[in-house]
C-alpha cells in the first residue's frame, strides 16, 4: 500500500488479529514497525513474521495501563527509530455480563485496558507526533462504540469512551493547527481470538460464548480489517468503519435512534445466554 514508505508505525496489541495484521502490513508496505503486548510468545511471533519480509522492527513488551512505562516506552522508540509518525492504539479485552452481577474489578479491568490503555498512548506518543510533522493517531473503538448491547456495558462504556475522546482529539488538532491527523477506527465482528480470551460474568460459559461469536458474528478476517484501516489512514479520514456488519449496524442506529434498542432487546434475548 503506497503512502506508508519511511514511516514509523506504532501498534500496541500487536501479538495476534488485527494489530498482527496491521503491523504485517505495514511492514509490507516499506514502514518501520514498533510492535507491543502483553502477550511475548504472540508477540514474538509476530516479530520473526515481520522480520521474514524484511521489515525494520522494534518488539517489546508492554502493559498499556501502566502509564509510567507508557510514557518511558514512547521516548524509546523515539529514540531508536529518530521519529514517530504514526501509533496505532489498537490493545483491548473483552468481558461479558450484566451490570447487576459484574464485580467492579472487572468493569475497571476493561477501563483500563479499552479506554485508559488509548489515553496513555495517545498521550505518550503525541508530543513525538507533532514534532515528525506529519503525525496520526488510530484509535481502536468498535461497533460498540456505536450502539450499546445487554451484557456488554463495560465494553460500550469503553468504546464510546475512546471514540469521544478521539473525535474531540481530531478536532483540537485541527484548531491548535498541529500536523497530526486522528482516525477512529470502529471493526464489526473480525475473526480474532478475543472472544475466546474474554472473560465473562459468574453463570456464564465462555467457550460458548466464543463459539457464537466466531460462528454467527465474526465476518471479516484481520487481514482485510487491515487494509480497510490503513486505507483509510492513507485517506486521513476521521472515521472508518471495518466489515458490511459495521456499515449495516451503523445505519440501523442512524435511522431508528434510540429505536434500535428495542430491536436489540429481541435479538440478543434469542442468541446470548444471560448472566
Amino acid at each position: 500500500m503506497e503512502g506508508f514508505a519511511g514511516k514509523v508505525a506504532v501498534v500496541t496489541g500487536a501479538g495476534s488479529g488485527i494489530g498482527r495484521a496491521l503491523a504485517i502490513e505495514l511492514g509490507r508496505s516499506g514502514a518501520k514497525v514498533a510492535i507491543s503486548d502483553v502477550n511475548v510468545e504472540g508477540l514474538a511471533d509476530t516479530e520473526r513474521q515481520l522480520k521474514a519480509i524484511g521489515a525494520e522492527v522494534k518488539a517489546d513488551r508492554l502493559n498499556v495501563t501502566e502509564r509510567e512505562a507508557f510514557l518511558a516506552y514512547a521516548d524509546a522508540v523515539n529514540e531508536h527509530f529518530g521519529k514517530v509518525n504514526q501509533i496505532y492504539n489498537n490493545a483491548g479485552i473483552a468481558y461479558t455480563g450484566d451490570i447487576e452481577v459484574s464485580p467492579f474489578k472487572d468493569i475497571e479491568r476493561v477501563m483500563d485496558v479499552d479506554f485508559w490503555g488509548v489515553v496513555n498512548g495517545t498521550k505518550a506518543f503525541l508530543p513525538h507526533l507533532i514534532a515528525s510533522g506529519d503525525g496520526h493517531v488510530i484509535n481502536v473503538s468498535s461497533v460498540f462504540g456505536l450502539f450499546s448491547s445487554p451484557g456488554q456495558a463495560a465494553y460500550n462504556a469503553a468504546k464510546f469512551a475512546v471514540r469521544g475522546f478521539t473525535e474531540a482529539l481530531r478536532q483540537e488538532m485541527v484548531l491548535a493547527g498541529h500536523p497530526v491527523a486522528v482516525t477512529t477506527v470502529h471493526p464489526g465482528g473480525i475473526k480474532t481470538a478475543i472472544a475466546r480470551n474474554a472473560t465473562v460474568a459468574e453463570g456464564l460459559d465462555r467457550d460458548e460464548l466464543a463459539k457464537l461469536f466466531d460462528k454467527r458474528l465474526a465476518h471479516t478476517s484481520p487481514q482485510r480489517a487491515a487494509r480497510i484501516i490503513l486505507e483509510a489512514v492513507r485517506k486521513k479520514r476521521a472515521r472508518v468503519l471495518v466489515g458490511a456488519d459495521a456499515k449495516v449496524l451503523d445505519i440501523l442506529v442512524r435511522l431508528t435512534g434510540s429505536g434500535y434498542q428495542r430491536l436489540f432487546l429481541t435479538v440478543t434475548g434469542r442468541l446470548i445466554p444471560r448472566s
